[in-house]
């Protein structure tokens, strides 16, 4: 049986531990979930799109787009319409309130990813982004 070395199984500790706290700070920070701003701002740049090429944009599942685009729209932060010829699709697109708020949304992250990143040079910074990047292609290959 393989066993991870103790620097391992801290690593993949430290991990996990980082991907909790990234995510509540970043709801709490920034006022949405980082999923709920990627629809944003596919939204933002699309103009109008169906619900099903948003849902592949954003690499999430069809239930929970469905769910994420509910909340929006409740909130006036979207439309969505059926197609008039085909039924089977949904448009979506922002409301003027949506536009401004994803701007908004959009600093916060970025002040959010500024304070994360705090103290790293570009040559930390850029060589994370390798390590990470090896990481992710590690674990899609699982």
């Amino acid at each position: 049986m393989y066993e991870c070395s103790k620097d391992e199984e801290l690593i993949f500790q430290r991990m996990f531990e980082l991907n909790k706290k990234l995510t509540s700070k970043f709801e709490r920070c920034t006022g949405i979930s980082q999923s709920r701003l990627e629809i944003l701002r596919e939204l933002f740049y699309a103009e109008e799109i169906t619900q099903r090429a948003l849902q592949k944009k954003v690499n999430i599942d069809h239930a929970a787009v469905t769910r994420h685009l509910k909340q929006l729209e409740e909130n006036g932060m979207v439309i969505r319409r059926k197609n008039p010829e085909d039924n089977r699709f949904t448009y979506v697109q922002l409301t003027d309130e949506g536009k401004r708020k994803v701007a908004a949304y959009c600093e916060e992250k970025q002040r959010f990813i500024t304070n994360v990143l705090k103290g790293f040079s570009e040559e930390e910074s850029s060589k994370l982004l390798d390590i990470l990047t090896r990481i992710q292609e590690n674990i899609e290959e699982i």
